[in-house]
């Protein structure tokens, strides 16, 4: 078992949580989550936000930089609402699952 889809989650959470605090863009986000132990590809990480915008949680916008460009994405307040209740439940299962 390779525990993906109790991870799958946890990546959603954890995109929210940066797109609340700033814009975050593929490669970052992709990077930021490495450095948790999650290895993602472009593969799996752009269709996990391209499901999250058209949900509502996230909104993009083009930026150009130079000749490149790049998406950028931010959590909605439908997000931030989201990331709030999900906060509380992460705290209760938390204490449950660390409780002496």
């Amino acid at each position: 078992m390779d525990g993906r889809e109790f991870y799958s989650s946890l990546i959603r959470l954890h995109i929210l949580h940066h797109a609340v605090q700033e814009p975050i863009f593929g490669l970052g986000i992709i990077e930021e989550l490495a450095r948790h132990g999650y290895k993602l590809s472009a593969g799996t990480l752009y269709p996990m936000l391209h499901d999250m915008e058209r949900k509502g949680y996230l909104y993009s916008v083009e930026e150009r930089l130079g000749r490149q460009s790049r998406r950028l994405y931010r959590a909605t307040d439908l997000g931030k609402m989201m990331l709030d209740d999900a906060k509380q439940k992460v705290r209760e299962l938390f204490g449950e699952l660390f409780e002496e």
